[in-house]
């Protein structure tokens, strides 16, 4: 699921998928390590989950990039697909989110922190 784990979020962004309007999504570098989950792999197949946790598409990562926050290029951020499609729109969303992300691990987030970019595309959208 993207985003938060909340069915509101997983809704919302899950749906972007369903649109075809979300081909990428980004997370916190260092998280990985702390949390001892494996890093993306291009080629690796994802199941993309709702808010409900019901499967609604399966993605394969095409590419995956490491970027500061801050160098995260607009043409990244639209692939995104969330709000008006604005960078400005995904820099402060995404600021939001890393910071609560972070705090939930008494951690503090800056936007000079590493985040892995990832784009994708759909191989399969529950209808």
């Amino acid at each position: 699921m993207f985003g938060d784990g909340t069915k509101e979020m997983g809704d919302e962004l899950g749906q972007l998928v369903l649109d075809e309007k979300k081909s990428a999504t980004c997370s916190a570098y260092e998280l990985y390590d702390i949390r001892k989950d494996q890093l993306p792999q291009i080629g690796q197949y994802d199941i993309i989950l709702d808010g409900d946790n019901q499967p609604i598409a399966i993605t394969r990562v095409k590419q995956i990039t490491l970027s500061k926050m801050t160098d995260v290029t607009p043409k990244f951020s639209k692939k995104e697909g969330e709000g008006d499609l604005s960078h400005d729109y995904w820099f402060k969303g995404h600021e939001d989110f890393f910071t609560k992300e972070y705090a939930s691990l008494g951690l503090v987030f800056s936007t000079d922190k590493e985040l892995v970019c990832e784009e994708f595309e759909v191989v399969f959208l529950k209808k």
